[in-house]
């Protein structure tokens, strides 16, 4: 049960909902922008419409899974945290794109909220709050997983609460190691900058 768990959180995380949806507007994402398949990208080449409907979608990858493998499977906790970690690294490294995919921001979140609510709003809040102050996505990103994680241990959650935050915020900071490195040369594009044109790629 627990390897079918896995498996199905993975392969469910690993469905590229931002190329999907940009298809839809004749749009190749990976050919767009940064290149990302995640909500940021897709706000900035199709708008916010698409974008929020991305990042929803994204988010629920870890939540269903999660809920797959406690509802359903009625796993142990520790198996439960597994899976949300396997939707976001299905996100990441998606078995459909070839190993290639976003930078798992939305699906960590989601992630975090269906496994500690308050872990994962306080993580939200932090991030939404940063974002809003040095209007980067990528700083706010990370400073809500960062809070989020310190959050968890400093409360004393039970260790595999605390670890999978620490794990998705690592592997978080991997993904983001362009942007961290943009932001330290202070090149990072901020809320509102434009540089996507509109986009031309189109798919068949």
């Amino acid at each position: 049960m627990e390897f079918i768990a896995l498996l199905f959180a993975y392969l469910f995380g690993s469905i590229p909902f931002g190329l999907l949806f940009a298809r839809v507007y004749r749009v190749d994402i990976r050919k767009v922008g940064s290149g990302n398949i995640g909500a940021t990208n897709v706000q900035r080449a199709l708008g916010w419409g698409p974008a929020i409907t991305v990042l929803v979608l994204d988010a629920l990858k870890g939540g269903i899974a999660i809920l797959f493998a406690r509802f359903v499977l009625n796993l142990s906790e520790p198996w439960v945290v597994s899976c949300g970690v396997a939707a976001v690294l299905g996100h990441n490294y998606s078995i459909f794109l070839k190993f290639k995919g976003g930078k798992g921001v939305a699906t960590s979140v989601g992630t975090m909220i269906f496994i500690e609510p308050l872990v994962g709003l306080l993580g939200v809040l932090t991030g939404m709050s940063n974002m809003v102050f040095i209007r980067m996505v990528s700083g706010g990103s990370l400073t809500g997983a960062i809070a989020a994680t310190m959050y968890a241990f400093f409360e004393g959650y039970p260790l595999h609460v605390s670890l999978s935050c620490l794990f998705l915020t690592l592997l978080m900071l991997w993904m983001h190691r362009e942007n961290i490195s943009r932001m330290q040369n202070g090149t990072e594009r901020r809320l509102g900058e434009k540089k996507v044109a509109p986009p031309e790629t189109s798919v068949p």
